[in-house]
This record gives C-alpha cells, sequence and structure tokens, in this order.
C-alpha cells in the first residue's frame, strides 16, 4: 500500500457513507448520503508544532505525541470529511433545533468515519507498516472540553485550516464537517502549511454568533464553551441517542470554502 491508495481506501468508503434503512429518523432520509469527497493534509510526526499542543494556551499538556500512539510514527495524515449539500442546507434552516440530517451526519458520520479510520488502519498493517486511528482507539480519552488527541488541532498542524471564531477548522472545504487522523510510519508527503496564524482564515464576520442558538459565541472573544455545551446536551434529551447543533457551521462564508477577506457580512 502507498499513499494514493490509502486516500483512495479512504475516500471511496467516506463517499459511500450514507444512513440506513434502520437508522433513519424518517423514512425519506434512508439512503442519505452524508460526505462529499475528503480532503488530506500530512505532517511529520516530529514536527515541533505537535510538541506546542501541550501548552495550556492550546490544548493541554494531556495532549499525546504522535509517537505516543505507535513508537515507530513517522507521519500523520489527518482527513477532512465534509458534509454533503443536502446534509448543510437541511441545517441552515431558521429553526433553532438541529436538522435531522445534521444529526445524522453528526452520530452516523461519526460511525461511519471511525469505522473507516479503522479500515483504514487495519489495511496498513496488513501491508507492513504500523498505524493507529487515535480517535477510533481505545486510549483516547475526552478531558473537560478537549482531548488527548483533538483532531482539529492535528489537523491545523498537518495543514487542513484554521480556526474560526466559532472554534471549528476552516478548511478549502469549509467548516463544515468531520475530521479523522492516522498515525503511520509508512511515508507520507508532508503538506506545506498555506498560513502561519491560528485564525488566518476567519474574516471575524460575526455571521457564526448571529447563528448560535446558545449565544455561545462573542464576536470579540469567540466561543465560550458552557453554554454551547448545555445547549447540545438540551438536544440530546430532546434526539437521544443523538445530538448535536453546527448551526453555526451553516449559511455562514466559510460554510463550504475559505471566504475570501471582503465576504463580511
Amino acid at each position: 500500500m502507498n499513499e494514493t491508495e490509502l486516500k483512495a481506501l479512504i475516500s471511496e468508503a467516506a463517499l459511500a457513507a450514507e444512513v440506513s434503512e434502520a437508522e433513519a429518523l424518517r423514512p425519506e432520509l434512508a439512503g442519505l448520503r452524508i460526505f462529499d469527497a475528503p480532503i488530506f493534509a500530512a505532517a511529520a510526526a516530529d514536527d515541533p508544532m505537535f510538541l506546542r499542543l501541550r501548552d495550556e494556551a492550546s490544548v493541554g499538556a494531556h495532549h499525546l505525541m504522535p509517537a505516543d500512539w505507535t513508537r515507530s510514527a513517522r507521519f500523520v495524515l489527518s482527513v477532512f470529511f465534509p458534509f454533503t449539500r443536502r446534509v448543510r442546507a437541511a441545517n441552515a434552516a431558521v429553526d433553532p433545533l438541529p436538522a435531522a440530517e445534521w444529526l445524522h451526519g453528526r452520530i452516523e458520520g461519526q460511525k461511519h468515519i471511525n469505522a473507516v479510520s479503522v479500515t483504514a488502519a487495519e489495511a496498513l498493517r496488513r501491508a507492513g507498516f504500523s498505524a493507529v486511528a487515535p480517535s477510533a482507539d481505545a486510549r483516547f480519552r475526552s478531558q473537560g472540553f478537549t482531548s488527548n488527541w483533538s483532531e482539529r488541532h492535528v489537523a491545523f498542524v498537518c495543514g487542513l485550516g484554521t480556526f474560526g471564531l466559532s472554534k471549528g477548522l476552516i478548511t478549502q472545504k469549509g467548516i463544515a464537517g468531520r475530521f479523522s487522523s492516522i498515525v503511520t510510519d509508512m511515508a507520507l508527503s508532508p503538506t506545506r502549511r498555506g498560513y502561519t496564524e491560528l485564525y488566518e482564515y476567519c474574516i471575524f464576520c460575526g455571521r457564526c454568533a448571529k447563528r448560535c442558538p446558545a449565544d455561545a459565541i462573542d464576536p470579540e472573544t469567540g466561543k465560550a464553551h458552557v453554554p454551547c455545551s448545555a445547549f447540545v446536551e438540551e438536544t440530546r434529551t430532546l434526539y437521544a441517542p443523538r445530538y448535536g447543533c453546527g448551526k453555526c457551521q451553516v449559511d455562514v462564508p466559510c460554510e463550504g470554502g475559505i471566504p475570501a477577506k471582503g465576504a463580511r457580512q
């Protein structure tokens, strides 16, 4: 297996991710395609930017390094799975509650991503490489509002994009989607980071703040985790076992791409 084959395996599986008839919240949602084609970026496992994730101003001392997942780590492949237009458009409705399509993207979509990541790691191991998908690994832990492997921060290090006021990551395919990664000793082509600042792609238009039903985003200081989390927990009581929101990721200039600097709303 080589890098091209690995990306093809992940892309094919991502495009095949659909809502099953048994899972569908409404009959017409059976067969809903969740993701568009993913995009990729890679960084060397010893990139010093990974160490910076242990700073308290970033993630924290509990954030693991690539070599903590597999000792022979040489590279990290980060993947962004953008939601389809149908998923995004449904959630852009005026209703402050999340659309059924978005709930499927958040929950069933994540299940698909975990399965794809595990399958890809297994394929690498069968080919003789060391490989771990951290977010699908038994050692993965959440800690407060962070985790010991932040997919968004890892994506930033790998070159996929920069943060926005909502704390989501803005990529070439926008902010509306999910992330995953694989740590491996297979040789990959490092991605040149096309930015130097954390919020370089954000135009600070404040649209995400206006869209937030929990009033959790301040146009000046960004997102406050506590009210955001409280609102998401409210959706869990309504839609358990599903939950989510994502209103700040749709009907915003960064929804489907990097916004032009003059695109303030």
